[in-house]
């Protein structure tokens, strides 16, 4: 029996062989994107689609190139410019299972490959050019990349490209397309004025395309947070892991040296992570993004540079290690998993004077992200037990403990065997001050001392009262709207002409004072400190 086909993609009017092709990806109906771009792309109507990754924009522009293509004309017929080989490798298979019942053939071209190889590739005439722009510019000065039959032109992830200093690459590519019957299709996440400026230059009349911001985080992404120390980032985020059942995760960094250092910590704790960063050479990344593929490696760890073009269909996590300064990154990071009709789950580790960066995230995604409390030795013991079991076979099997061996034999004169094995293991899941409260130096907790509150309170002190026309509800909603606190956990609040006294519960105190200090309020900035004690009167 055949199987049935779709007989349009949704109410758009494609040919047989690209419905068939669509069909057979598992595509059911047009992504937001994909249903305003296609019927526009159909027209031969220039398009700027600003549009994340993850909305479903590379068969936005992948089935109009399919669809108008001569398959029959062995010349490069359409050409598409992405910032880096992955995306280029990825788009150039996306469009080859569009196109796959009209045989139409896309060609990656990108750094880092056999120039020779590329070379006798294009001899063989395919009818689509995915490629980087340093690579594209080098074949069309060799004369081995003719563009004299291009029709459609996209430009892929615009601003990634000129972040990353390929405006001058792509213009001059631009300007090789013969503009006579030309169609620009530019696509990107952001819209800065040098994009602008490039489509004002290079496009005709284009129609934008908009994906709103509500679409941009896809709707099955859930988005978590966890609180903790700086210092106890690496644990927390181990807790996390070994209770998520992660089939495929990124870890995100601020900085190179932190995801070098992140890697290593993870590894020391039998974690399989891989790093991946700017400066590794593409034949490293190369081999990152396979074991990555493959399997063999449960979470890579990357910066946002380096993360840039990859693309992983089945990511079920993103963790943000550091919060991201721009909130636009965060959109950026979270959209890589989720993609189109999977869950997926983000989660940000966040320290008591992160909140207001977490805030202005929230503000941009007009979404509130869910506090959850992290994962107790207890809740995880389980899970971990069988973790540790396996992890600790395979040691011993290893059986390269030479050293250790020393140690435990001089422990072992003195205290039972069992005691050893159990502390050993508490230290390598709990680290050494396990046992220890607040570190009373850890530069990331507040000692408020005695502010005069009552007991479990802090009491904060702030320059604005009566004359501003402040209210307490006023008070409780800032606070709450601010820090995120819950406003009935809010204690006394006295008001007078020039200041007012406000008390917050101790665990809470360090988020309140990091969001609330020099924020806005009725128009001036409020300073917020600790009180002091009162005196006994």
């Amino acid at each position: 029996m055949m199987v049935e086909r779709l007989q349009s993609f949704g109410d758009i009017q494609l040919s047989k062989q690209i419905v068939q092709g669509l069909s057979e990806m598992g595509f059911e109906e047009p992504s937001p994107i994909q249903q305003q771009a296609i019927p526009v792309a159909l027209e031969d109507t220039d398009i700027i689609g600003q549009a994340q990754t993850g909305t479903g924009k590379t068969a936005a522009f992948g089935i109009p190139i399919a669809e108008k293509v001569n398959a029959k004309f062995q010349a490069v017929q359409a050409l598409i410019v992405t910032p880096t080989r992955e995306l280029a490798i990825q788009v150039a298979q996306e469009i080859s299972k569009i196109g796959k019942y009209k045989h139409v053939k896309p060609l990656p071209i990108y750094g880092g490959q056999p120039i020779d190889r590329q070379i006798r590739a294009l001899r063989m005439g395919y009818q689509v050019v995915v490629g980087t722009p340093g690579r594209l510019l080098d074949h069309l000065n060799r004369g081995t990349l003719r563009l004299q039959h291009v029709k459609m032109m996209v430009l892929d992830e615009a601003d990634e490209m000129l972040d990353m200093g390929f405006v001058d690459d792509i213009e001059s590519l631009l300007k090789a397309v013969p503009e006579e019957g030309r169609q620009v299709m530019l696509f990107s996440a952001t819209m800065p004025q040098a994009i602008r400026k490039l489509a004002q230059t290079y496009m005709k009349n284009p129609q934008s395309v908009t994906v709103s911001r509500d679409e941009l985080t896809v709707p099955l992404i859930e988005q978590v947070f966890y609180e903790t120390r700086e210092s106890k980032k690496v644990d927390a985020l181990c807790r996390i892991i070994d209770m998520e059942d992660i089939g495929q995760g990124i870890t995100f960094c601020r900085t190179k040296r932190g995801v070098d250092e992140l890697v290593v910590a993870l590894e020391a704790r039998g974690y399989f992570a891989d790093a991946l960063h700017g400066d590794l050479s593409q034949q490293q990344r190369d081999r990152v993004m396979k074991r990555f593929r493959d399997g063999k490696t449960e979470m890579l760890v990357a910066t946002d540079v380096a993360a840039r073009g990859i693309d992983i269909s089945n990511l079920t996590h993103v963790i943000n290690f550091d919060i991201p300064q721009d909130p636009v990154s965060y959109v950026h990071r979270i959209g890589r998993t989720g993609r189109i009709g999977r869950r997926g789950l983000a989660i940000t580790l966040i320290s008591p004077k992160e909140y207001r960066q977490l805030r202005l995230i929230e503000n941009l995604i007009k979404t509130r992200i869910r506090r959850r409390e992290l994962p107790s030795l207890a809740d995880i013991s389980e899970r971990q037990a069988e973790n540790l079991k396996n992890q600790l076979i395979k040691l011993i099997q290893n059986d390269r403990l030479g050293n250790y061996r020393a140690i435990v034999g001089d422990l072992l004169e003195e205290y039972d065997s069992t005691d050893v094995a159990a502390a050993a293991l508490k230290f390598a899941v709990e680290g050494a001050d396990s046992e220890e409260r607040i570190d009373d130096n850890d530069p990331d907790v507040n000692h408020f001392g005695n502010t005069g509150a009552a007991p479990g309170m802090v009491r904060f002190f702030m320059n604005i009262g009566r004359v501003q026309q402040i209210r307490p509800q006023d008070i409780i909603r800032w606070i709450a709207e601010e820090s995120g606190i819950p406003g009935n956990i809010i204690g006394m609040i006295n008001i007078y002409d020039k200041f007012t006294f406000v008390e917050v519960p101790e665990e809470y105190a360090s988020r309140v004072l990091s969001c609330m200090h020099q924020a806005m309020i009725k128009g001036r900035r409020v300073s917020v400190e600790p009180a002091k004690a009162r005196e006994n009167s």
